[in-house]
């Protein structure tokens, strides 16, 4: 994928709105229906013996009208009304059998299409994230779905029950009286014309009010996760104005889509209606004129209703179905959504456990938001296996840069990155994650256990070795004052805990990971004077026999460091030890001056 392919990713999932089919984008469920053929084709049986139980009903009618009543079949009656008893239990079976099979298929696809989705969102890159809202994403994994199970597990059998009943009984009808479906025949495009006419204004008013709901939804979420900022700075106000703004578009948005859907019914019920008054005044005259039966107008009249009830609940389903097309648009845009870093099609083989050797061979990188201006310029340096460098330098100098391109969220426009002789470009990006474990500045705590959030490290790792990593990193000092110790949990983002206590979960992590490369972005810097202490002597103790590549702003930090590697504007504009840079009289010099001065 080109750079511009890249930057163009999120985009193309807002450029769907401009894209207007029919039901086309429904089709794209069609691989995750055909996994259950066997459910699907009995929910199709089901709906053609139901469909068919009720299209034999008039005629049971019929006869019983044209001969039961007659004084020498009064015995006729009651094998008449015993038949309409089976016709009935025969369909009620039949719908409950409909019901529970597409109830069943529509939670069962829906379950896979959001597994679906999720397992394109893990591995969508950090071009994707730039620019893609969360809030937005979630409601394509919830909301979409939702309104697609509602498609798939009911709308859309009942819109194909009521088309063949609608099929079923106009057959009937030209089966009964020709000359009355002659009259039906023609109403019928006068119809069916307005109701497909409105189904794509419905449909695309339901695509938008999707579309302002997800607006709102992204904003909620971004607000919730920033609470704590918000009333911190008195904003409640501000964000309550702007989420009611938001929601306020929604439902205007909703309402739009439901007065179409309304309009909708409203002129399929009137059309319909008017045709069979039509229809029943001139029979009327046919069985005044005695031309035709009254069990004839009965079955003909009967075949009417069911045609014309089924062309009402076509006008409401097509509604919904409509919608639901909305949502599998969304949600195929996403599923399309290819990233930038991809596994190549033959990945070259890492080790197991890698050297550690890492080199930058004039790599420059400009980040997909910012094309135009560059994060690294041609960039090169090596650090030996078991090394430890340090990164340091102003920020936005491209410290953090270095470290995204070495975990290949991104690739570089030019230039190579290897780990001892693979160039990772040319290995499947998981494997070269694997070889690494990382300690950002900007922790990330899920909602879950102490023990669940050390163990993203190493899924597979025993609970001892858990534990044994966290009391590495200092863990235990707070989890033995937690009410259920290392099975607390500690809240959406960890917010229960001190931004210290996050930040030794994450070192844990790290040091029961036990990857060749260590990369420490800031590791300490949450760290009370006591505690930040402790964790070095850990992260120390962690470091042996790896190659570490350590950020930091504090210079006091990278003292012990190998080598330091001085950044400044996307270049290395100078390396040496603490001492040796202190002596060039260089950037580094200036950024020791100010802070040991400081500090004294």
């Amino acid at each position: 994928m080109t750079q511009a392919d890249t930057s163009s990713a999120p985009e193309n999932l807002a450029a769907g709105e401009k894209r207007r089919r029919s039901l086309a984008p429904l089709k794209g469920l069609s691989p995750f229906i055909a996994r259950y053929r066997g459910r699907a084709s009995a929910a199709l049986a089901a709906i053609l013996v139901a469909a068919l139980a009720t299209l034999a009903l008039p005629v049971a009618v019929r006869r019983m009208i044209d001969f039961g009543f007659a004084a020498d079949h009064s015995g006729l009656i009651d094998r008449y009304f015993a038949v309409l008893v089976g016709v009935a239990a025969v369909l009620a079976i039949a719908s409950a059998a409909r019901y529970y099979l597409v109830t069943t298929l529509g939670e069962r696809v829906v379950s896979d299409l959001r597994s679906a989705v999720f397992a394109r969102l893990v591995t969508l890159d950090g071009a994707f994230y730039d620019t893609a809202r969360s809030g937005e994403l979630t409601s394509r994994l919830t909301a979409d779905t939702t309104q697609i199970k509602s498609a798939v597990g009911a709308s859309a059998s009942s819109a194909l029950r009521n088309l063949i009943l609608c099929l079923g009984a106009v057959a009937m009808m030209v089966v009964t009286s020709a000359s009355l479906s002659g009259l039906v025949l023609v109403a019928i495009p006068i119809i069916v014309l307005p109701l497909m006419a409105s189904g794509r204004k419905v449909r695309r008013l339901s695509r938008h009010a999707q579309d302002t709901l997800a607006d709102a939804s992204a904003y909620a979420s971004e607000a919730i996760g920033g609470m704590r900022a918000l009333q911190s700075s008195s904003a409640e106000g501000m964000a309550r104005g702007r989420f009611d703004a938001a929601v306020e578009e929604a439902y205007d948005a909703a309402s739009a889509a439901s007065r179409a859907r309304a309009l909708l019914t409203a002129v399929a019920i009137f059309l319909v209606t008017t045709s069979i008054v039509a229809v029943l005044w001139t029979g009327a005259q046919s069985v005044l004129a005695g031309t035709m039966s009254s069990g004839t107008l009965s079955q003909f009249l009967l075949y009417a209703v069911l045609a014309a009830a089924s062309l009402s609940s076509l006008s409401e389903t097509w509604g919904e179905v409509s919608a639901a097309a909305g949502a599998a648009e969304r949600i195929g845009e996403l599923l399309k959504v290819e990233p930038a870093v991809r596994t190549p099609a033959r990945p070259a083989p890492l080790p197991a456990r890698v050297s550690g050797a890492i080199r930058f061979d004039e790599v420059s990188f400009a980040y997909p938001t910012r094309g135009d201006q560059a994060a690294l310029h041609a960039v090169s340096f090596s650090v030996k296996p078991g090394e430890r460098v340090a990164l340091v330098g102003p920020s936005g100098a491209g410290k953090s840069t270095v470290f995204q391109l070495l975990e290949r969220f991104y690739d570089p426009q030019a230039g190579r990155i290897l780990l001892g002789d693979a160039d990772i470009h040319a290995a499947d990006p998981v494997d070269v994650r694997r070889q690494m474990a990382l300690v950002p500045q900007e922790v990330a705590i899920f909602a879950d256990t102490v023990r669940a959030n050390i163990r993203l490290g190493r899924p597979e790792a025993t609970d001892a070795e858990v534990e044994a990593a966290g009391r590495a990193a200092l863990v235990d000092e707070f989890v033995d004052r937690l009410p259920e110790g290392w099975d607390t949990r500690v809240g959406e983002r960890g917010v229960t805990l001190s931004g210290g206590q996050r930040q030794r979960i994450v070192i844990a992590r790290a040091i029961l990971r036990a990857a060749p490369i260590l990369l420490l972005d800031e590791a300490t810097s949450a760290l009370d004077a006591e505690s930040e202490t402790l964790v070095q002597t850990a992260l120390e103790r962690s470091m042996e026999g790896r190659t570490t590549l350590v950020i930091a702003h504090r210079l006091a930090t990278v003292l012990s460091a190998d080598r330091i590697l001085v950044m400044e504007d996307g270049r290395v504009v100078d390396e040496g030890t603490h001492g040796e840079l202190v002596a060039k009289g260089g950037l580094y010099a200036r950024l020791a001056q100010l802070q040991f001065n400081t500090a004294a």
